[in-house]
């Protein structure tokens, strides 16, 4: 997850940072597909990831005598390689697609970065089949790995309420503690940018949302999960307390 929250950001953030530089806005058509087919290879890795680690937690926590034995290397390895050949298949279908477009001149993106659909918005040529392409696939694999969290999280709820002991239901919330909040933080800040962008039509207001997920949660992510170490909560407490003693 790591890996990929960096390769995501290093997809969009040095060219954004050449353009600020050079003061030139514009990019190659070459250059702006690339672009788009490793965002979505990361944005769909990601999200399939997430899902992947929602049904580790199931394992550990609803089958926990059976963890080592169905969460082995094995299937750790295949989901990983599945989920990244599935992500990379849909990204270079979308860049294909994206190569019958034809353009008016001097189109205009209202983001920082070259987006699937976007792009798709400013063509002069017919986008029906790539329309429906971008929201099948965003159906698909957004709409699959996003059902199996909520479900991987209704099992794992439904054993915790039924545990006996209340330290071992904070044990069990305390190890999903860490990923529900990245879930929160990666669906909500999508769903945010993609609803705000159908109702915004301030070019500077679309790109900061859209910098929220793009720059935002891969940033955010290894904080949230270093909380999960003992030396960094307390840490983070001396400082709480000492800004607390200072106001």
């Amino acid at each position: 997850l790591s890996f990929t929250d960096i390769c995501f950001s290093t997809t969009t953030i040095p060219k954004m940072l050449v353009n600020l530089k050079a003061q030139n806005q514009s990019t190659t058509y070459g250059g702006c597909l690339t672009q788009v087919c490793f965002v979505l290879v990361f944005a769909a890795l990601e999200n399939f990831l997430l899902a992947a680690m929602a049904y580790d937690r199931y394992v550990a926590i609803c089958h926990p005598l059976r963890y080592t034995v169905i969460m082995n290397p094995r299937l750790c390895g295949l989901l990983t390689l599945l989920s990244l050949f599935i992500s990379t298949v849909d990204a270079l279908i979308h860049s294909l697609l994206g190569l019958h477009l034809s353009f008016c001149i001097d189109p205009k993106i209202p983001y920082f970065f070259c987006e699937v659909i976007q792009v798709s918005k400013v063509a002069c040529s017919d986008t029906l089949i790539n329309n429906i392409f971008i929201y099948f696939a965003a159906s698909m694999l957004g709409g699959i790995p996003l059902f199996g969290i909520i479900f991987s999280y209704t099992q794992i709820v439904s054993s915790v309420l039924k545990m006996p002991s209340a330290g071992g239901k904070h044990k069990a919330f305390s190890t999903c503690g860490s990923h529900l909040s990245v879930v929160f933080l990666f669906y909500g800040t999508a769903f945010g940018a993609y609803i705000s962008a159908a109702f915004i039509h301030s070019s500077t207001k679309t790109a900061v949302v859209s910098m929220m997920y793009t720059m935002v949660t891969p940033m955010m992510n290894p904080f949230i999960y270093s909380l999960r170490n003992k030396d960094r909560k307390g840490s983070l407490r001396k400082l709480v307390r000492s800004i607390s003693a200072f106001h």
